[in-house]
């Protein structure tokens, strides 16, 4: 299930909403929220526009749509598909709402806490994996979640793996592939000249011989 959300601004980590948690839930979390407040500082223009990453028995799942990053933190077993459509309807509506103010100068942590209403009622909605709505989301092509990144927190933290680095690993493999077929393709026409060059070097000089003998002789 969908433990608790939080809303930030990509630019500064500046926490704009998030879900208001039982006593229980904040006790639970503590640490993750703190974990939360990590990735946030990590993001970037660049960074992976959607993102899982796993930490203990939880994951979180993020999505950065414009200047906005909308992340939640749920049970592993919790469907991807799921969490990241859950997203995506927070990002909607927040962005209807609130869209024109997120980068407005001076503002406060938490300026738009009162999203905190359709927050709750949405995550009710997917609660519950099983009802006939959710099923129909699990069935949908919604998004391509196998394609998704996932990280490991302990990576992120402790080994300084940034949220952008696949996508640089991304750009380094796509020109090192150009590269590589460029220099195959140079390699195959030098295979070719060596094999060929030499047999029709010697027919043009044989048919260069056979035309002069035929018309000046």
């Amino acid at each position: 299930m969908v433990k608790t959300t939080i809303i930030a601004r990509v630019s500064d980590g500046l926490p704009l909403a998030a879900s208001m948690d039982d006593e229980q839930v904040e006790m639970e979390l503590a640490e993750y929220k703190g974990q939360a407040k990590s990735i946030f500082k990590r993001l970037n223009t660049n960074s992976e526009p959607r993102c899982s990453i796993e930490s203990g028995n939880y994951i979180f799942h993020y999505i950065i749509e414009g200047s906005v990053c909308y992340l939640c933190i749920c049970d592993k077993s919790y469907p991807r598909k799921l969490a990241f459509s859950y997203l995506e309807e927070l990002a909607k509506e927040f962005n209807m709402s609130y869209g024109n103010e997120v980068d407005r100068p001076g503002l406060r942590p938490y300026a738009f806490v009162k999203f905190d209403t359709f927050m709750q009622k949405t995550k009710k909605i997917y609660q519950d994996t099983r009802t006939q709505s959710n099923l129909t989301k699990l069935n949908e092509d919604l998004q391509d979640v196998t394609r998704i990144m996932t990280k490991n927190m302990e990576d992120l933290l402790w080994r300084g793996d940034s949220l952008d680095k696949m996508s640089h690993i991304s750009g380094e493999l796509k020109d090192s592939a150009k590269m590589f077929k460029d220099k195959a393709r140079h390699l195959n026409l030098q295979a070719l000249y060596r094999k060929y060059g030499p047999p029709v070097i010697i027919g043009l000089v044989i048919l260069t011989v056979i035309l002069v003998r035929y018309y000046y002789f």
